[in-house]
């Protein structure tokens, strides 16, 4: 699954810059995750390095996003050229 922001965000700016994927953005009101850049870590990391770091921990998987391991593998390689 990619992941979400949700609106308890407090716009403190650490997750942006822990994306390898540069998924993270500011949105109009709160920080915002592009679902297609997102791969939750995968290929990067053992863990979405957004979620470490989130204080108010406002980053949950999105249920309307669904995907595997092997999906989101597959869209690190893609998103990499890897």
């Amino acid at each position: 699954m990619a992941l979400m922001i949700t609106d308890e965000c407090i716009n403190c700016d650490v997750c942006e810059p822990e994306c390898p994927n540069d998924a993270i953005s500011p949105g109009e009101e709160i920080y915002i995750i592009n679902p297609n850049l997102c791969t939750e870590c995968v290929g990067h990391f053992d863990e979405p390095q957004c979620q470490q770091v989130c204080p108010v921990d406002c980053i949950p998987l999105d249920p309307a996003r669904k995907e595997t391991q092997q999906q989101l593998l597959e869209k690190y390689r893609i998103i990499t050229a890897a």
